[in-house]
């Protein structure tokens, strides 16, 4: 059994399926990000997320780097896609509502490059298998760290380097920002001051808990 993270739920997996079992620990169990990933926080307005994921795209990248986007919900997936495709980008989307020939179809065209641009919810977070790719995108943020080191995870693979964005709106995830500082601080990643700001306005907040957010492109 392999697990990226180990919270208690995972633990709890392990006890019910395996027995005797031996815990090999690479690193520390504390959760942190690849050092080879550059996570570039982003505090913004959810109305303001659209305008900066396209300058993010048009300007550090080439046409043929692969970038996943990250999004909370199914429609909002469909919706992001087709704004993108509008704006000229071959983007695919991935979520649980696509039958499994759809999703197959989608990787193929992301790994060969035909489409570089995927659009999914974490549906692609954990166990997707797609080498070299340059940028992850969180286009809503995730409602817990778990999930936060899985998604920027899919980049920085086999000693390549990436880049991981993601945009942090205070008055939705102000609750995640004590949680954020900490694992950003573990890899000497740069800490904006309004993420600081954030965290000393939700002290006595904890950032585990789970939750669903609005939208507005």
């Amino acid at each position: 059994m392999w697990s990226a993270t180990w919270p208690k739920e995972v633990q709890n997996l392990a006890r019910d399926y395996l027995n005797e079992y031996y815990q090999v620990t690479v690193g520390s169990l504390d959760l942190a990000g690849n050092k080879d990933v550059t996570q570039i926080i982003d505090c913004c307005s959810d109305g303001d997320k659209y305008r900066n994921l396209l300058r993010y795209l048009k300007e550090n990248l080439s046409q043929k780097d692969r970038v996943i986007v990250f999004v909370e919900t199914k429609k909002g997936c469909d919706m992001l896609t087709r704004s993108l495709r509008m704006d000229g980008f071959q983007a695919r989307a991935m979520h649980g509502d696509k039958s499994q020939e759809e999703r197959d179809w989608v990787l193929k065209e992301f790994k060969s490059c035909q489409a570089t641009l995927l659009i999914a919810t974490d549906v692609a977070a954990r166990g997707l298998d797609v080498d070299d790719i340059r940028m992850v995108v969180n286009f809503d943020f995730p409602n817990d760290t778990e999930t936060y080191i899985h998604r920027i995870g899919r980049t920085g693979r086999a000693g390549k380097k990436g880049v991981a964005v993601s945009f942090f709106v205070t008055e939705k995830n102000g609750r995640m920002a004590k949680d954020l500082i900490e694992i950003l601080s573990r890899t000497d990643q740069n800490v904006p001051n309004e993420l600081r700001q954030a965290a000393m306005a939700n002290r006595g907040g904890g950032g585990r808990g789970r939750g669903r957010s609005g939208r507005r492109f």
